[in-house]
């Protein structure tokens, strides 16, 4: 009987293992995937090996696997990788859906301010409008969907940049950058500054910072999948300063429950 008791906890304790083993190999995974993000023209083994903190021979047998089913495919004939079509497939399918979850609020918002309200992926150190709805104004800020902003000079993108700790940011987008109207932040101190304001308010602004005469609020949420998404509302200056607040008040609404449908979505 003992010996039955002592094989049972070696089986269970070699299960236990296994699923460890299985664990790992998916993390791993995942971190070179991570790796080749925005990298179009492909790593090689050594270097993802390097970014990732791995042996080169590991990196080699899981980038065979990726590669099997697609996730990676060859960047040059050199042996340099790139991903493939089927994270491209996965990741349309993923935005498609959100943009499908969100487009009845982001809609319901704009009716009820009567204002264009955009929708917006993070990409590196730049957002991708990706939905809209368009608002009845005669005198209306209209991003088309598909054009890509700057994180530094935008409400949404400040909105995603306060979620994230003052070494990513710097990390993310350097110390100084681009002025792009007289109003623009430059200086990485003076975004940091304004970013402990958002954290607090919960919500960003762009005073005429990206495009002269057009101002906007802004907030940042997860997606059900943990993907980075913003919504913002760009409004013209001449009506701007007396909107602000019921602005920011009816988009804090919609995050709210926006993140909700997301928790609901995701349990």
């Amino acid at each position: 009987m003992p010996q039955k008791r002592r094989a049972a906890a070696k089986r269970r304790s070699g299960a236990g293992r296994g699923d460890k083993s299985q664990i790992q190999v998916i993390a791993r995974a995942s971190a070179i995937l991570r790796a080749l993000e925005d990298q179009p023209l492909g790593l090689s083994l050594g270097e993802i090996a390097s970014r990732v903190g791995l042996a080169r021979s590991t990196v080699q047998r899981i980038v065979a696997a990726l590669a099997a089913e697609k996730f990676l495919i060859a960047a040059s004939p050199t042996g340099r990788v790139r991903l493939g079509p089927t994270i491209t497939r996965l990741a349309t399918s993923v935005s498609t859906d959100f943009v499908a979850i969100a487009r009845p609020h982001l809609a319901r918002l704009s009716e009820e301010l009567q204002e264009t309200v955009d929708l917006a992926v993070i990409k590196g150190d730049h957002l991708l409008f990706i939905d809209q709805a368009v608002g009845p104004q005669r005198l209306r800020a209209v991003s088309a969907v598909g054009e890509s902003f700057p994180l530094y000079c935008t409400a949404n993108g400040k909105a995603y940049l306060a979620q994230l700790g003052e070494r990513a940011v710097e990390q993310l987008i350097g110390r100084k950058f681009e002025r792009r109207t007289p109003r623009t932040i430059v200086a990485l101190a003076d975004l940091l500054k304004e970013l402990k304001t958002v954290r607090s308010a919960g919500v960003a602004y762009d005073l005429e910072e990206h495009t002269p005469g057009i101002c906007a609020v802004g907030v940042a949420l997860r997606d059900p999948f943990g993907n980075h998404v913003a919504i913002s509302v760009p409004v013209p200056a001449q009506r701007f300063k007396l909107r602000k607040d019921t602005i920011a008040k009816l988009l804090l609404r919609t995050k709210l429950a926006l993140e909700s449908q997301a928790t609901a979505a995701a349990a």
